[in-house]
């Protein structure tokens, strides 16, 4: 398996518009998910505002990854950008992510293991969501998080995917702008952000 600790995942900036795009969501009904998680960074970020907001606090942080790296790419994922982010890449244990909440200080939030064609809408997901935040790098995986979360998005529920016009990985671009095509929803890109209103 290579090094990938080298590869950018969020960026700073990134981080800060999808805290402030939470923050417009602290009325809407429903819980927060996150669909893959790495390592948690952003996760602890979201678990922080939970616990420090108490616009938040009748929220809950739902998060979920394989735990296993990443799957295997498909078609739509091949990129002239360079071979990055192959089957097995970004693996992370669940127990880590885990440590890393404890560390924090935080509380643990609901976390699921699994890869998302595997999981349950209705028991492995929020009844409601009011934020959500795709990062499954990959075609299928996008494609799955939104048929996931769509059904329960709340009114005025905002969701987010990272890698969204990154040439190292079409794929998901892909999925989002198929999604659109066959759904109703307004797109706002920042920087790799495509945001689903």
């Amino acid at each position: 398996m290579k090094n990938t600790d080298f590869l950018q995942q969020v960026s700073d900036s990134e981080t800060k518009i999808i805290l402030d795009l939470l923050d417009k969501t602290a009325a809407t009904d429903g819980d927060i998910v996150e669909l893959g998680c790495y390592r948690g960074d952003t996760s602890l970020l979201l678990q922080r505002k939970i616990e420090k907001d108490s616009h938040f606090a009748n929220k809950k942080l739902w998060i979920y990854d394989s735990f296993e790296g990443l799957p295997q790419k498909s078609a739509f994922d091949a990129s002239a950008a360079g071979d990055s982010f192959q089957a097995g890449e970004l693996y992370v244990s669940k127990k880590d992510v885990v440590m890393r909440f404890k560390k924090a200080g935080l509380k643990i939030p609901r976390i699921r293991k699994g890869f998302f064609e595997n999981l349950d809408t209705s028991s492995d997901l929020p009844e409601k969501i009011s934020f959500a935040f795709l990062d499954g790098d990959l075609y299928q995986s996008i494609k799955t998080s939104l048929e996931l979360v769509w059904d329960k998005l709340a009114s005025g529920a905002i969701v987010v995917v990272h890698d969204y016009n990154n040439p190292e990985l079409p794929g998901v671009t892909k999925a989002v702008d198929e999604w659109l095509n066959a759904h109703s929803g307004k797109l706002e890109v920042r920087e790799s952000l495509a945001i689903l209103l």
